[in-house]
């Protein structure tokens, strides 16, 4: 139930970012090649760290990187929620994908 939480949370924000993509890309000015960068980024960042964080988990404690990654993603998004350019926005997704070790 607990491993269920992170995949509910990364499943919503890709959800509420598909919804809310044509009011950002109008606001925030972003081409097409921008767009994808919003919605890939997160994955492609994700992607790459997953061997490597489950080995620190494994050195570290789960308990401690599920937490400290939940405590870094919260932190994160809403500055993602306040990014002035998609620039802002592609680098804040991106570092939504790094889980944070405490």
């Amino acid at each position: 139930m607990v491993l269920a939480l992170p995949t509910l949370v990364a499943s919503m924000d890709i959800s509420v970012l598909f919804l809310a993509l044509p009011n950002l890309s109008k606001s925030l000015e972003a081409t097409g090649v921008k767009q994808l960068w919003i919605m890939d980024v997160y994955g492609f960042v994700l992607s790459g760290f997953l061997v490597t964080m489950g080995t620190l988990s494994d050195r570290i404690g789960s308990r401690k990187l599920l937490l400290a990654g939940a405590a870094a993603f919260g932190s994160l998004s809403v500055v993602a929620a306040f990014s002035t350019s998609p620039e802002m926005l592609v680098a804040c997704r991106a570092l939504l994908g790094v889980p944070v070790p405490c």
